[in-house]
């Protein structure tokens, strides 16, 4: 098994959910963040005072799937957060040692 861990713009959201959906992933954890990358944020203007935002709001997705459906959950998506403007985002991928659903006590692959 392997923890995905997506961090993408934020109005991708549904795309990149669609997209998962469709390659049949089952469950996934969506958070709010901030953050920045090669693009160190950005200037705006307020009341005609320029100030620098430092950080962007973006959207963190994380996921567990079995490992052979690690390449399709990743393809999903790259492809459905792909704009090709800087900051489209980053995909880490980890193993995970084990799971265990709470409810059911079922572990490894049932609990996914």
């Amino acid at each position: 098994m392997k923890k995905i861990e997506a961090v993408i713009k934020p109005f991708k959201l549904d795309d990149v959910k669609e997209a998962l959906q469709e390659v049949g992933v089952q469950g996934l954890t969506v958070l709010e963040a901030k953050g920045f990358g090669r693009q160190k944020g950005h200037t705006e203007l307020y009341r005609g005072a320029e100030y620098v935002v430092d950080f962007l709001p973006k959207i963190k997705i994380e996921l567990v799937v079995p490992s052979d459906r690690v390449e399709a959950a990743i393809e999903a998506i790259q492809n459905a957060a792909h704009t090709g403007r800087i900051g489209d985002g980053k995909i880490f991928v980890s193993p995970v040692e084990s799971v265990i659903r709470i409810r059911t006590g079922e572990t490894g692959r049932d609990a996914l």
